[in-house]
Parts: C-alpha cells; structure tokens; sequence
C-alpha cells in the first residue's frame, strides 16, 4: 500500500477554507458542541449504569479526556489540518491506520448529529403532544443543515448566543439546588454517597458508566477539525482543546453532584433519557419547562456544531482521496464552505432519527444506544490520535522526555480501557461498522496494493 504526502504548507488550488476563528470562537465551539449542560442530556442512562455513581464516571472521564485533549492539542501544531485524527495518525504512523482512525471518526461525527436530534424531538414531543415525533425530526434535521449551510462565521456568533443563555439556566439551576439542599437536615453520608456509595458501588458498573461518560466530554476533538479556519492553529487549537476540556468537566460534576443530591438513586425516573428535566424540577418546579427548553437548545446546538466538525472531517478525508474527492473534497466557492458534506450529514442524521430508536426497540432509548455507539468510535480515534502523539513526541524525538511519554500513554490505555466496557449492543453495531470502512478500503486500493491516502496539509497563512 503506497501513500504520498503533500509537506506542510504546500499550496492547493481552488476554493479553500477560510481562517476567521479567533481563539475564543474554537473555545465557544467546543463549549457548545459539549454542551455547558453536557451531562444533563445523557444523565439518566448514566446514573443507571453507573448504579448512581455519576459525579466518580464525570471525574474519571475528564482525566482520560484531558491527557488526550493534550495529544490532541500537540498534534495540531504539527498538522493544522481539518483530517483532525485521520491526519495524524495517518502522517505518524501509517496511511492504512490513518484511514482506519478516521472511519472511526465518521461514526462518532455521524452519530453526533443523530442522537441530537432525536433527543430535540423527545423533548419537543413534550412541549406539543400533538405534533408527532417524526414531524419534529425533521424539523431539527432540516435547521442544522440549513445554519451550517450559512457560512463558519454565522455558526461561530450562533454559538455564542447559546452559550450565553445556557449559562443564566446553570446558575439557576445551582441557586435552587442550594436552597432545596440546604433548607433541611441530612444523615451521614448524604453529601460523599455520590462520589461513592458502599451500598451499590460495583467497580464494573462504574467503568461501564465512565464509557458513557465520555460523551459528556465528545466535541473537544470537533476543535482539531476547525485548524484551516482558526487564526494561529499551531497555538490556539491546543489551548483550546485542553481548556474547553477542563472547564467542561468541572462545571459537568458540579451540575450531577447536585442531581444526585436531589433524586434517590433508587427512584425511577419517567423517562431515562430526559431524567435530568425531572430532578431539577424536585429543586424548583418551574424548572420542569426552563431546563427542558435548555437542554432542547443546547442539544440544538450540539448536534449543529457536530454536523459542522463532521462535514470538515469528511471534506479531510475527501481532499485526501480517502473518500470519494469529487463528492466530499469539494469546497462551495461562495461560502467557502464543504456544502456537499453539510448535505449529506443532514440526510444522515435525519435518517438515524428513525432507525436508531427502532434498532433499540423504543423511541425513549434510541438516545442510549445512540451514545454507546458515538463513543465506540470516538474512543477508537482517541487512542489513535494519543498512540501519534506518542510516536512523534517521545519515539521520535531523541531526547526522552517524561513529559513526552506519560500523557499519551496513558490517555491511550485509559481510552482502551474504556471502550472495552461499552455494551455489548454497541461492540456489535461498532464492529460492523468498522468492517464496512476496512471493505471499503480493500476494495478502493485492489487488496492494499493501490494508494490508500493522499494527505494534503495547507498552508497556516
């Protein structure tokens, strides 16, 4: 299998991507694609997995995610490109892997996009009973595509008018756990149980928990796919990949520990997958309607900025002849924009709005399953992108350096680790996935005799 390479900075003709994000748009980006109320949406599949140990899979998720926020970051320096992980791993290790890495990539960015707008249609099913679920799915599919197709920047002020709005509902959120919390005595144990609680801690389901947990943190690595359109990519991408991952995290345990403190975990929940609407309610009933309508605008937001990084990633892997250029590396010459990625991540996410509830045998868990498969495939990319930086930094370099060794190697094992306590549901729907892209490559290159990949990293200017 033979592979070429373009050196970075080298010149491409025709339409490119435009750099117009400053350091602060990647960091509302990552914020938003997140969510700064991140795991309110997955906290009822969490919390019963997790056996309510929810605020302990937040915490261990963060350091598994920043050691890797930081490969990421490093990585980003060296290629500035939109391949993000494809790239990397790719450049640093082999073209095949690269490519395998970013087909695991397709199905984290793919399934980004689905869960939000199933999860925007359940709760808008709430609101208006009467407008059908399907209805609703089309609806939120149709106005992702439609704010994506309107250029980077529109997307990048739209982020900051719902991170803004997002942040007022937090601390309302805090205020009346506060008041609720602290307006009656508690036993012992009360305040620590979340962190862990002797009565129903079970080590496997916490690990099981904590690869859930991850989507809590998805959309940090959407950073790296934004490097031909960021001022200074070389610096602001890993600033921004480690402190979105940071604060994200933070503010993530903070708003689950007050959950856990206000709903028992041995009391059910109506409805697992917008749980977290019901226990803010217990601290102030009309947060039943606010943190509803929050949750429906950041997943609305979510899943925009996710279809955002997943036509970027396509347009990587397309420019490099991965994919089918034609179709997928081609830039709209007006909006400088990759339209026909937009286009098709839209259809995509409209379509698993149907089919993923089906494939989970209700339309109230389609959103868990969901999850479980995103991460099978981000998880994959993350090891790839620490095993990289690994490659690069530590391998590489003559001089062997500590601090170039523990960050990758751990947030390798820890991401392995991980993905192998996924459910069994999402190995499977994983695993066939993964086969398709390996089919697809066989057959591209006539067994791994043709080229595979031809990466092209542009100029910074």
């Amino acid at each position: 299998m033979s592979t070429s390479s373009s050196t970075a900075g080298a010149q491409t003709t025709g339409p490119k991507l435009r750099r117009a994000l400053t350091l602060w748009d990647l960091i509302l980006y990552g914020i938003i694609v997140i969510q700064p109320v991140a795991p309110m949406s997955v906290y009822g599949v969490l919390s019963t997995r997790a056996r309510g140990h929810v605020v302990t899979t937040i915490l261990i998720a963060m350091v598994a995610m920043l050691f890797t926020a930081i490969s990421y970051g490093r990585m980003a320096r060296v290629y500035p490109s939109a391949g993000s992980a494809f790239t990397y791993v790719g450049q640093e290790i082999n073209a095949g892997l690269g490519y395998v890495t970013g087909w695991s990539m397709v199905m984290d960015y793919m399934l980004n996009p689905m869960i939000c707008v199933i999860w925007c249609s359940q709760q808008a099913v709430t609101f208006a009973p009467g407008v059908p679920y399907w209805i609703w799915a089309i609806f939120f599919a149709f106005l992702f595509t439609f704010i994506n197709m309107r250029g980077i920047k529109t997307s990048a002020r739209v982020n900051a008018g719902l991170a803004l709005g997002m942040g007022i509902v937090i601390a309302m959120i805090f205020v009346a756990a506060a008041r609720y919390i602290f307006g009656a005595p508690h036993g012992t144990g009360y305040f620590t149980n979340p962190f862990y609680d002797p009565a129903t801690w079970s080590t496997k389901a916490v690990l099981g928990g904590t690869s859930i947990a991850v989507l809590t943190y998805i959309g940090f690595d959407g950073i790296s796919t934004l490097s031909e359109e960021a001022e200074n990519p070389r610096r602001n991408i890993l600033l921004a990949t480690v402190l979105t991952c940071v604060v994200i995290g933070l503010l993530s345990a903070a708003e689950v520990y007050v959950a856990q403190l206000l709903w028992p975990i041995a009391r059910p929940y109506p409805n697992v997958d917008t749980a977290y609407v019901y226990v803010a309610a217990v601290a102030w009933k009309p947060l039943l309607v606010i943190v509803g309508v929050t949750l429906l605008v950041a997943n609305f937001g979510s899943g925009m900025g996710a279809q955002l990084g997943a036509a970027r990633l396509l347009y990587g892997m397309g420019r490099s002849n991965a994919l089918p250029k034609s179709f997928f590396g081609a830039i709209d010459p007006r909006r400088h924009i990759p339209r026909n990625n937009v286009l098709f991540v839209g259809g995509l996410a409209l379509a698993g709005a149907f089919l993923l509830p089906v494939m989970a045998g209700s339309q109230n868990t389609g959103y868990g399953l969901g999850a479980e498969m995103l991460n099978f495939g981000a998880l994959i990319a993350f090891m790839g992108v620490n095993a990289a930086a690994f490659v690069r930094y530590y391998l590489r370099n003559p001089e062997k350096k500590l601090t170039n060794f523990i960050p990758p190697a751990i947030g390798f094992f820890v991401c392995l680790l991980l993905w192998l306590n996924l459910s069994t549901p999402a190995k499977i729907a994983g695993s066939i996935w993964m086969g398709l892209g390996i089919g697809y490559g066989v057959w591209k290159t006539k067994g791994f005799q043709g080229e595979l990949v031809n990466f092209d990293i542009p100029a910074d200017e």
